[in-house]
């Protein structure tokens, strides 16, 4: 019975070790330009064994963005649950909330970048939806604290009272994550201008809450 726990455990370890090794080298690399070996030789674990923890290339890139957006969502989850932001009035909250996209823009645009590659990696391999519903959970989805900001807002009398608050989230939700993904692709056509990269997803924000504020 001891055998077995610190086998399962051992594999436990050598399994996320794998998860983390190919994080960091889809990060520098890219997706397309890491194989199974590469993840192999850098974590120290063997193909075959790789195989056998996770079966194909695919699973292990699910597997390592899901990783990637918990600790995405560990570092701001510690921010928005702080009671210097609960402490604010509900507009203020959303204001900083929303920012949140301009800080993936600046601090983490290799993984906006990697995102982009993720999502045309899944339309090639034509992944089956459920087989993403881990990753689908660790997107980092901060609705529920944008919910009780607004809430917070309308009680406090800082925020106006919006008829389906969620779609009002998503909408602009996808339009900053999409703009933070197009703006670290760096510019490709002639006409991109991307020297007030920042200043579009502020004007967006700005939207947001200039529609919002009561």
């Amino acid at each position: 019975m001891e055998y077995e726990y610190n086998h399962e455990a051992i594999k436990g370890r050598r399994i996320d070790r794998a998860i983390e090794i190919s994080a960091d080298l889809f990060l520098k690399n890219g997706i397309a330009n890491v194989k199974m070996t590469d993840i192999a030789e850098e974590s120290g674990i063997g193909v075959a064994t790789l195989y056998r923890y996770f079966g194909t290339k695919t699973s292990i890139t699910i597997a390592a963005m899901t990783y990637l957006w918990n600790q995405m969502n560990d570092m701001f989850s510690e921010i928005f649950e702080s009671e210097i932001f609960l402490s604010q009035r509900g507009i203020k909250q959303i204001n900083d909330l929303m920012r949140m996209f301009i800080v993936l823009y600046n601090a983490h645009p290799d993984f906006m970048k990697l995102l982009e590659e993720f999502d045309l990696f899944l339309a090639k391999e034509k992944v089956p939806k459920d087989e993403l519903k881990g990753y689908d959970k660790s997107i980092i989805n901060f609705y529920p604290i944008f919910e009780k900001a607004y809430n917070a807002g309308v009680a406090d009398g800082t925020i106006r009272e919006v008829k389906n608050i969620r779609l009002f989230y998503l909408s602009y939700a996808h339009a900053l994550l999409e703009m933070c993904k197009k703006l670290t692709q760096g510019e490709l056509l002639p006409s991109d201008n991307f020297a007030f990269a920042e200043s579009e997803l502020e004007t967006l924000i700005e939207t947001v809450i200039y529609y919002l504020k009561k």
